[in-house]
């Protein structure tokens, strides 16, 4: 497995407790969801999410519902709090919200090099957006 294979794999199961802490999903609705959020860049395997939901129901942080979802537990709950409070995908700062800017500002200017096609549809929405940023940056 690569180093970023690693990276992804640590992510997982904070991932996936993040999610069940909204509502309980069933194997395929983890992976789907994950795909979803990565806009496609990570689809974790079968093979990495289902062993480790059994990993976590037998270490009481979810459990596995009669109708086949799971769902966290409190014990899993208590696990979902980092020191710096839930987990969360959004942004919760100003700084924060710049630096998810700046990253999303990075993956247009690839797709504008490599798939241009990509972003061309989006060009005038892309415009209005830059427009508006424009505004904010001429306020006294």
């Amino acid at each position: 497995m690569t180093e970023f294979g690693m990276r992804r794999r640590g992510l997982l199961r904070p991932w996936v407790i993040s999610m069940l802490s909204k509502g309980p999903k069933n194997g395929a609705e983890v992976i789907n969801e994950i795909g979803n959020a990565s806009f496609g860049w990570w689809r974790p395997s079968p093979g990495s999410v289902y062993p480790m939901l059994e990993d976590m129901c037998q270490e009481g942080l979810i459990q596995k519902r009669i109708d086949g979802k799971y769902d966290i537990t409190e014990r899993g709950k208590e696990e979902s709090y980092w020191s710096f409070g839930p987990l969360s995908n959004r942004p919760r700062s100003v700084e924060e919200m710049l630096n998810e800017i700046e990253a999303y500002t990075s993956y247009f200017e690839d797709l504008a090099t490599s798939e241009k096609s990509k972003i061309e549809a989006y060009a005038m929405r892309l415009k209005t957006i830059a427009n508006r940023f424009s505004k904010l940056t001429n306020v006294s």
